[in-house]
């Protein structure tokens, strides 16, 4: 037998009733009612109450104890009277009466509370976070993590894909984020990187022979921290085919992220394979963004030409410029001065002067712009959005690139506002034809839009027949995100597997092919000898189990998070290396120079 414990703390039921048994665990909480002490007592798997009155030989040690004490509890199940079932408690039918209590370890006086989980400052939960870890919420979100991992580990697997392990210390390669760098000791001046994703190392695997690879892939990136992204390094399910089209990756991967959700979704609806569709211009003008958040159907319009030539002078200057957009976002039930004034109280929040909008009621339409662009044009947006009397609509307008992102945000404020977003299932789709390359401002210049290493749709003769950079910018990739409630959980592509075509795709936006054969020539050599057509893609575990746990921070499903300023405050990192450390990788520091001022 166990000589800590005979049982856990979830353990026991009134089958028990009589048994004898050890368990030990944690102090949750003590109650003291004059004469009788229970306490709940808390291991990794439940809780049981234990009890010890004056006739108990535990009993004086029981009074000595206090919350988060690690103790061992000898004594006997009895059953509760059944006005004292708790049946919130799976151990609620029992409880234990103590006959001998060992203290395995003392706990100070707590820097946070752990029993009733109240809101604590993040750096005091970072710095203490093996107690953070005690309370109930994160203990339970960090084992969702592990079942959800396991869970998607063992479907992989169940569809073929074998796992393999990819290097840690790499060559620098250009993700869209800083690398992590590391000195090299047998090689002075000169640095590995932490792979900011496995990307090259997989494409590499498929020219290898080998066929259906996966991994739950350590990722490090240095960049800042957000509420939906660590700051250091996350987990992605990451994976990759051989001889396979887009509906090839879809059919591989879309069953098994629906069955994961399905089975920690609580009961909660969830988009049913095969997943929507939507290309990404289309994502970008119903919704405002790339991750479009569909438990919400509201979709936005263009409505530029019932504008043209109006009496809203403001409206129709912009309507007048080719290059400029008037986007309409209906807001059902939301025809009420009331409402209309706080979208646009939430506008100049945002930084806009405001939002034109309109009201419509039997007679179409009221306010100040409805009232200069005239009834017939009023109706003719009323019928074009769908609207009735109580509804309302809200506009921006200007350059598309410049409001976009307001406009999406504002889609979701209308539908959170007016309790038209179902914020009890999970809506999952593709966002798909994404563009090759995007205009840079800065250098005047065609630059990739995203993923260099995709195939353009259209192979080398799209590549080839576009001469202007209005032509260049047209080129879709073959590439794909996976979207869910507003979070991007993944992407990947249909990769580029043809030296010939990588060279015009990077020679397109302006790189020679030095840069190709010396950034990527690993990858490019293996091209030459015998190339399979490949894709793949790649699934944030962190975000998965964030929108499963029901959180809106990532560090609430991360076991040792690094704080917002990526800073690690239970072990003390990052930290200064000292002399020595730095003289075995020859470095010397230079201090950033602070200005006085």
């Amino acid at each position: 037998m166990n000589a800590y414990r005979s049982h856990t703390c979830h353990d026991l039921r009134n089958t028990h009733v009589g048994d004898t048994v050890n368990l030990s665990g944690w102090v949750h909480r003590v109650r003291d009612h004059g004469g009788v002490l229970f306490i709940d007592l808390r291991d990794h798997y439940g809780m049981t109450q234990v009890l010890a009155d004056s006739d108990s030989a535990a009993f004086k040690d029981m009074e000595k104890v206090r919350s988060e004490w690690c103790i061992q509890i000898e004594g006997e199940v009895k059953a509760r009277d059944p006005e004292l079932v708790n049946k919130d408690l799976a151990t609620g039918d029992i409880e234990v009466y103590v006959r001998k209590l060992t203290v395995h370890g003392e706990a100070e006086e707590l820097p946070l509370p752990v029993f009733n989980e109240p809101d604590y400052p993040e750096d005091i939960r970072m710095k203490h976070r093996y107690l953070d870890l005690r309370r109930e919420t994160l203990h339970k979100n960090i084992v969702l993590r592990s079942k959800v991992v396991r869970e998607l580990r063992n479907q992989m697997e169940g569809i073929g894909f074998t796992e393999y392990q990819t290097p840690i210390l790499t060559a620098s390669s250009p993700e869209g984020a800083r690398d992590f760098l590391v000195p090299s000791r047998l090689h002075p001046g000169k640095f590995y990187a932490l792979p900011q994703a496995p990307q090259i190392f997989k494409q590499l695997i498929m020219v290898s022979g080998f066929d259906r690879y996966f991994q739950i892939a350590p990722c490090f990136r240095d960049e800042d921290a957000r509420a939906d992204r660590s700051a250091g390094d996350f987990y992605q399910l990451d994976l990759e085919m051989s001889f396979v089209e887009q509906q090839d990756v879809f059919d591989a991967c879309g069953p098994v992220l629906q069955k994961a959700f399905e089975g920690f979704a609580d009961g909660k609806p969830v988009s049913q394979y095969p997943f929507r569709e939507i290309p990404y211009a289309e994502s970008l003008l119903k919704y405002g963004t790339d991750k479009p958040d569909l438990r919400t159907d509201l979709e936005m319009q263009t409505v530029t030409d019932h504008f043209k030539d109006s009496g809203f002078k403001i409206f129709a200057s912009i309507a007048a410029d080719p290059s400029n957009e008037i986007r309409a976002i209906p807001a059902p039930t939301g025809g009420s001065r009331a409402f209309c004034d706080r979208m646009n109280s939430w506008a100049q929040k945002q930084g806009l002067p405001g939002m034109g909008y309109i009201m419509f009621d039997e007679a179409d339409g009221k306010g100040p712009l409805a009232k200069n662009i005239g009834p017939e044009r009023t109706h003719a947006i009323r019928e074009q959005l769908g609207l009735k009397a109580g509804d309302a609509a809200f506009f921006v307008a200007g350059k598309p690139a410049e409001f976009t992102a307001v406009a999406g945000k504002a889609r979701i404020e209308v539908a959170e506002q007016l309790n038209l977003l179902d914020k009890d299932r999970f809506e999952l789709a593709w966002i798909v034809d994404f563009p090759m390359y995007e205009w840079d401002e800065e250098n005047k210049k065609v630059e990739f839009g995203h993923n260099p290493f995709s195939m353009p749709r259209g192979g080398m003769a799209a590549l080839e027949a576009a001469k202007t950079d209005e032509e260049k910018l047209a080129i879709k990739a073959n590439q794909y995100d996976l979207v869910c409630n507003g979070y991007e959980l993944g992407s990947g592509a249909i990769r580029n597997h043809q030296a010939d075509i990588m060279y015009k795709a990077f020679e397109i936006a302006g790189y020679g092919p030095e840069v190709v054969e010396d950034k990527f020539g690993g990858m490019l050599n293996a091209f030459k000898y015998g190339a399979p057509p490949h894709g793949g893609a790649a699934f944030g575990v962190d975000r998965i189990v964030m929108l499963l746990a029901e959180q809106e921070n990532i560090r609430e499903v991360t076991m040792f998070p690094l704080n917002q300023q990526g800073e690690d405050l239970l072990l003390g990192a990052p930290v200064i290396a000292d002399a020595g450390q730095l003289k075995d990788v020859h470095l010397q520091v230079k201090m950033p120079i602070v200005e006085k001022s």
